[in-house]
């Protein structure tokens, strides 16, 4: 950004009521909240919800478990409905991590060959491909994604690891420690056409994309309600529309087992599901205030404005740039470059993550790729252009020093 360059704020949303939007949570006010993307935050609205069912649970047990599975039901068509999908082909289960594991458990039980994952995929899912790998007595193909690669290049590079040997794709929609996505409509139609099976890791997709399965070809998708749709911890959907959702169970065999898909997993002893129960108040509580499209519109453009104003704070610090070109970018979320010296490695960012916390008083993401760090930004309805300023004004500057005393040490 030059000194010339005018970065326009967008106007911060309000409730209905005139507060701001930040009055419908219960954030501590003391910190600077920039990093929705990684554990999500729960309007009170929801968090009333939830404490209503809890209690009511607490009441009767008896009564309520055997009337779970019925809710359990009428809430996944509240969810199918926000992600545009038949309840039908949807289960809830705890995250999207769980979601893969259960997809990797059904892929265990028969003859694979080599697994392909990208070097953007979320650790926790590629741990799990890994451990699918080993059980099949194959090998995991990691294909390079440059960061800024468009849609052609990342699909070459995807699919220039597939061949007649892979049985099993692993693709993020939308990826975590790059905030970009990956051309998961294109693959999928691809691989349809090869045979070869594509579990799509759509963690951030659900209330960040307005229709995230629309046009999407895949065995099977998994996506957190807890980030973008606000929803309590602990509520992701998985979507199987092929062969394979006859195959899937979820991780706690229960009564329902017999079952067919997605029912089997609507009852799972005695897991609190007050979570997933209250998440259609929090779906609710956006598209009434405001609408996802215009939350999304507001989403974004913050994003854009946070990503100029620190990138613009951090000018003049070696290997610092704009905000960092990712090829396919998505909106609410944005990266900028760090100072050289800081979060090249995940146990890096993670460190930053929680000194950040400590001694700025700011929950924000840092991650890595390929050994350089960034500062993930990823914006929802309650930020406003101030948190930014804020973060760029008091936060960049310790953040700046932190660099050059890593430098020195090095």
């Amino acid at each position: 950004m030059t000194e010339t360059e005018v970065v326009t704020a967008p106007r911060p949303l309000l409730l209905d009521d005139g507060r701001p939007a930040a009055a419908a949570w219960s954030l501590d006010p003391g910190l600077l909240h920039l990093n929705h993307g990684s554990f999500g935050a729960v309007p009170l609205v929801a968090q009333h919800r939830q404490n209503e069912l809890r209690a009511e649970m607490e009441r009767a047990p008896v009564v309520w478990f055997p009337r779970l599975p019925a809710r359990i039901a009428e809430t996944r068509g509240a969810v199918a409905r926000h992600l545009g999908t038949e309840a039908t082909d949807l289960a809830l289960v705890p995250n999207a991590s769980a979601g893969a594991s259960v997809v990797y458990a059904a892929l265990a039980a028969c003859p694979g060959g080599d697994v392909v994952v990208t070097d953007h995929g979320y650790g926790a899912v590629t741990m799990g491909a890994e451990r699918l790998a080993r059980r099949w007595g194959r090998r995991v193909r990691t294909a390079r994604v440059p960061l800024a690669a468009d849609a052609d290049q990342a699909h070459q590079a995807v699919m220039a690891e597939v061949d007649d040997d892979v049985a099993l794709v692993v693709l993020d929609q939308i990826t975590s420690a790059t905030a970009r996505a990956l051309p998961v409509e294109r693959v999928g139609a691809e691989l349809a056409r090869r045979g070869v099976t594509l579990l799509v890791d759509g963690a951030h997709a659900p209330g960040l994309l307005a229709a995230p399965l629309d046009g999407l070809v895949c065995d099977a998708w998994v996506g957190n309600l807890h980030k973008w749709g606000c929803a309590p911890r602990g509520t992701a959907a998985l979507v199987a529309r092929g062969p394979l959702r006859e195959h899937l169970y979820p991780l706690i065999d229960s009564w329902a087992a017999a079952e067919p898909f997605p029912d089997r997993f609507d009852q799972q002893g005695t897991l609190d599901a007050t979570g997933p129960l209250a998440a259609p108040a929090a779906l609710d509580f956006v598209a009434d205030t405001w609408g996802w499209g215009a939350a999304r519109r507001y989403m974004d453009a913050l994003a854009d404005y946070g990503a100029r104003v620190i990138a613009a704070a951090f000018a003049g610090s070696p290997g610092t740039a704009e905000a960092t070109d990712v090829g396919m970018p998505v909106p609410g979320m944005r990266l900028v470059r760090l100072p050289e010296g800081l979060g090249t490695s995940r146990i890096a960012a993670d460190a930053l993550r929680d000194r950040a916390t400590a001694e700025l008083g700011a929950e924000a993401a840092f991650t890595s790729f390929g050994g350089v760090g960034y500062l993930r930004l990823s914006a929802h309805v309650y930020n406003t252009p101030a948190d930014y300023d804020r973060f760029a004004e008091s936060c960049v500057p310790l953040v700046r020093q932190w660099a050059r005393a890593a430098r020195a040490r090095s």
